[in-house]
């Protein structure tokens, strides 16, 4: 009888306290007492008046959990069909409003802590190597107030549903549905500081996950008719037999206070309600304010200084506007995940300073950069452009080339535009160009390995472009100087698509060529069309240039100019081929069958015919060994694009007595020359 009357004291004393628990479900009107039923790690804490606090007054400080301590049985022997309710109501303030910052998410997981979990992006829920991995079990509804670029968040204020990924399986802008009409929608920022509840179900007969949201001050602790969020899901995959319920959150650069204020939870059944009275209060907005003495005597002074103040901010917000102004069309906002802000680029490369330039050449100077707000490398290319003809067009092409994918691209991440330029924003390689590697001060750093896997990468990134991609890209201006090289010295093609910006601007009255000297097939010379051929050819020069060392054109100080592709067909043509390797790289240092077999494929590659050139899946295959090389025969590849007078090279003594004048692809019906400036040649 005393054991009775002492459990029924402990009831009833949790009872008054606004705490109930049970195997299934609790229900927490304040935590005021539940130091021993949640279970925190972290930054989280409980403050005196009874609030659950995620996070603190820090910057960067990382994640934090808070978990009801005891498993909750979602499955049994008898049944693995199950069902939840919960409700919760939260607040989230930021020192500074108007920048988004990260938000908080109710979670479910096997274990009580999400060790490994990492702040910024992934909400203290997963890491970069348990970020997408079934094996984690983690189901999670997010209430993020940060736009991540590189996840797939709509806004900088959204509620998502998250399954064994920070990437939503479905998404929405926060807020709700009127009670009287469904089709009129209210928002609600989740970052006003005010309290917000929210309620998650699971319907495990139906397999329906639904969320809804209501600002507390105006529902008083009603759930809306209509939910925000609803759609079906099987959660029975990803939750084991028992699973611990929780909130996670994590700090970013900016200082913001998760609370949490009360709390349900049942398993099988509908969560009760909080009793809203019995929560505990936010602390005030802005802190206690005090009547300060000499702010009312010296008011006229404060008066006279604000005025002054207030005259030189306008002249300096006015001077800040017109220097971060940027061209913003009403057709681009379509685009604006795509878009990045002036003001942004201008502070990731410390204002365009010199210290930051990595490159220049026909297509604009390049510089690198780092994000503010994600830290990410980036490399900023400012282009010029004046006219607005084909703008919008080139526009949605940048936009589409930044959904694609591959291994061997450099990835656009987007654009701003200016009046008269455009920027464009690419992830940083850090090893820089090609080129550097053959030609520059890193040259023979590049071993014959290494060589071989960025031709095969190079290769790779063509055929994807021609073919795999949902439409034909033509490059356009393949070349060292346009291979990019990262981390790991993998070869990247970088500026595909970006001749078409020189076509929408050029003026109609000119032969407008876009490329480089040495690249260019002959017929891009003769009809200015830019084809998947003529990419296969300006291929073919990169090839003979990345295993000889040695640009397309060489200038001569005494002869005339050098052109390598030209070189290897007269060495091949002695059967000497292999001495047009590299000496840099030794000749112990080779594998002579792939060095013959690129030099003999850089050849196929440059045939004068377009249509008698091999198509990048081919030049796939045959680098891979997939598809044996065509034996090459002097009537394959004599033509315009290589040697018209290469039936004469019995009676050449030596390379240096065939000139450049020789071959065709400069005859006079190209009417070429070095100071018409219809061909832009140089790097990036």
């Amino acid at each position: 009888m005393q054991l009775l009357n002492f459990s029924l004291a402990i009831i009833l004393s949790l009872l008054f306290l606004g705490v109930e628990a049970s195997q299934d479900g609790f229900i927490f009107n304040g935590f005021q007492s539940a130091k021993q039923n949640l279970s925190l790690d972290g930054i989280a804490e409980f403050t005196d008046n009874g609030l659950l606090k995620l996070t603190n007054n820090t910057y960067n400080s990382g994640s934090s959990h808070a978990f009801y301590q005891n498993p909750i049985p979602f499955k049994t022997p008898s049944s693995s069909n199950f069902s939840f309710s919960t409700t919760f109501v939260f607040a989230i303030r930021s020192e500074n409003p108007y920048r988004s910052s990260q938000g908080l998410a109710f979670v479910i997981s096997p274990t009580e802590f999400l060790p490994g979990g990492r702040s910024w992006r992934f909400l203290g829920l997963f890491n970069e190597s348990t970020n997408g991995s079934a094996d984690n079990h983690i189901f999670a509804v997010e209430f993020d107030t940060s736009m991540n670029p590189d996840s797939t968040d709509i806004n900088d204020n959204h509620v998502g549903v998250d399954i064994y990924s920070i990437d939503s399986v479905n998404q929405t802008p926060a807020g709700y549905y009127d009670n009287h009409d469904p089709e009129k929608f209210h928002n609600v920022t989740l970052m006003s500081g005010d309290p917000i509840q929210a309620w998650v179900d699971y319907d495990g007969g139906n397999k329906q996950i639904s969320v809804t949201l209501a600002p507390l001050k105006s529902f008083s602790g009603r759930k809306p008719n209509f939910p925000l969020l609803s759609f079906n899901y099987d959660l029975s995959p990803v939750l084991l037999d028992s699973m611990y319920v929780g909130f996670a959150s994590s700090t970013s650069a900016y200082v913001v206070n998760h609370y949490v204020l009360g709390w349900s939870f049942m398993l099988n059944g509908l969560a009760q309600n909080l009793d809203i009275s019995q929560l505990p209060k936010l602390p005030k907005k802005g802190g206690k304010k005090k009547l300060n003495y000499f702010l009312i005597t010296g008011l006229p002074l404060i008066c006279l200084f604000s005025i002054i103040a207030g005259v030189l901010g306008t002249i300096y917000y006015v001077n800040r506007k017109k220097k971060f102004a940027e061209l913003l069309e009403d057709w681009e906002v379509a685009y604006g995940p795509h878009r990045f802000k002036y003001r942004d680029l201008y502070k990731a490369t410390k204002g365009f300073k010199d210290s930051e330039l990595l490159g220049a050449g026909g297509f604009g100077r390049v510089y690198k950069g780092v994000l503010p707000t994600t830290k990410l490398q980036i490399a900023v290319k400012r282009v010029s452009h004046e006219s607005k003809q084909g703008m919008r067009e080139f526009v949605a092409e940048i936009v589409s080339i930044g959904r694609m994918s591959h291994r061997n691209l450099v990835p656009l991440l987007g654009y701003c535009r200016r009046s008269g330029e455009l920027l464009l924003v690419y992830e940083y390689m850090p090893h820089g160009s090609l080129d550097q590697f053959l030609h520059g001060p890193r040259k023979s750093h590049l071993n014959w390995y290494q060589r071989f896997r960025i031709i095969k990468g190079v290769a790779s990134a063509l055929f994807y472009l021609h073919e795999e991609w949902e439409q034909v890209v033509v490059h356009r201006d393949v070349k060292a100087s346009n291979v990019l090289l990262d981390a790991e010295l993998n070869g990247r093609l970088g500026d595909f698509g970006l001749a078409r910006l020189y076509d929408h601007g050029s003026d109609p009255q000119t032969t407008h060529v876009v490329g480089t000297v040495g690249y260019l097939a002959p017929e891009h010379y003769l009809t200015g069309r830019a084809t998947t051929n003529t990419d296969v050819y300006a291929f073919g020069a990169f090839l003979l240039e990345v295993v000889c060392g040695r640009r397309p054109i060489e200038q001569k100080a005494r002869k005339q100019d050098m052109v390598l592709v030209d070189r290897v067909l007269w060495l091949w043509s002695q059967g000497r081929i292999m001495e047009a390797v590299d000496p840099s790289l030794g000749t112990n240092n080779i594998v002579k069958n792939e060095a013959e077999l690129v030099l003999k494929l850089g050849l196929l590659c440059c045939n004068s015919e377009p249509e008698a050139r091999p198509t990048m899946q081919k030049v796939v295959l045959y680098l891979d060994g997939a598809m044996a090389l065509p034996e090459l025969s002097s009537s394959s590849l004599l033509g315009g694009g290589i040697a018209t007078k290469s039936m004469a090279f019995d009676s050449v003594t030596s390379f240096e007595d065939v000139s450049v004048s020789s071959y065709s692809f400069l005859t006079s019906s190209t009417q070429y020359s070095h100071a018409s400036g219809s061909i832009l040649s140089g790097g990036r």
